[in-house]
């Protein structure tokens, strides 16, 4: 059962709360969590609201199993070069339980049995005009709307470029035309794990007001937040 519903969950405690989710139990996610997800994500706004999207779903039919499978190696291949890059193997990598390890073992665990997620759903842009860095205003906020409403139905997912390395192999296997760029690759399911409080570094890292490197006094975190290990030194609550 879902953890809670839509109505249960505000606004800005969902957008607080949605936690990239890498691992998933096997109950199936339902075509109404689906519709909702997506009915979601399809209220994003778009350049002259041209609503420049299309979502291919990927359940367990035959093209969508082998579709998941090119995603899968792809998926695996990414990560290994990730790995090497990073060099998540060196340094505090080593050291069991350093946020590090734990990262790299949850991406380990999520490669090696990315064809097991429930649903996987591919954002498309039809792209009408010469290809402009501006694209993704009019792609990425209709994922992000479709993993806060995920979250609100009781399931999770993450955005991932998997479908980058594969997208030849993909658009002839899904018949989707030239027009169209595969933007993303989202899977999706009941989590293995829950949702929870993201961390980020401090808000007044970010924020300036009336010129750069200015914070303004009400840059303030709520009370309670904790950050990202990632953070800067000097916070007590930096996990």
């Amino acid at each position: 059962m879902p953890e809670s519903t839509a109505s249960e969950i505000g606004l800005l405690e969902g957008i607080a709360t949605t936690r990239a989710i890498r691992r998933y139990t096997d109950e199936p996610v339902s075509g109404e969590d689906l519709a909702a997800i997506l009915f979601a994500a399809t209220r994003a706004p778009s350049g002259s609201n041209r609503q420049p999207w299309r979502f291919i779903v990927l359940r367990d039919d035959p093209k969508s199993l082998e579709a998941k499978r090119l995603l899968g190696g792809a998926a695996r291949r990414m990560w290994e070069f990730k790995r090497r890059g990073d060099r998540y193997d060196e340094g505090s990598g080593q050291r069991e339980g350093s946020a590090k390890a734990r990262m790299a073992g949850v991406m380990e665990r999520f490669a090696e049995h990315f064809e097991d997620a429930p649903i996987v759903i591919l954002p498309c842009f039809l792209r009408y005009r010469d290809p402009s860095p501006l694209e993704g205003a009019s792609i990425y906020p209709c994922c992000q709307n479709l993993l806060l409403a995920a979250r609100a139905r009781g399931l999770g997912g993450v955005l991932t470029g998997f479908q980058s390395g594969v997208e030849k192999e993909l658009k002839l296997l899904l018949d989707i035309p030239d027009s169209a760029v595969l933007s993303a690759c989202i899977p999706l399911g009941h989590p293995e794990g829950s949702h929870g409080p993201v961390r980020r570094r401090p808000l007044a890292e970010f924020v300036f007001e009336g010129g750069w490197g200015k914070t303004p006094a009400w840059a303030v975190d709520p009370p309670g937040t904790r950050y990202a290990r990632a953070g800067p030194p000097g916070h007590e609550n930096v996990d």
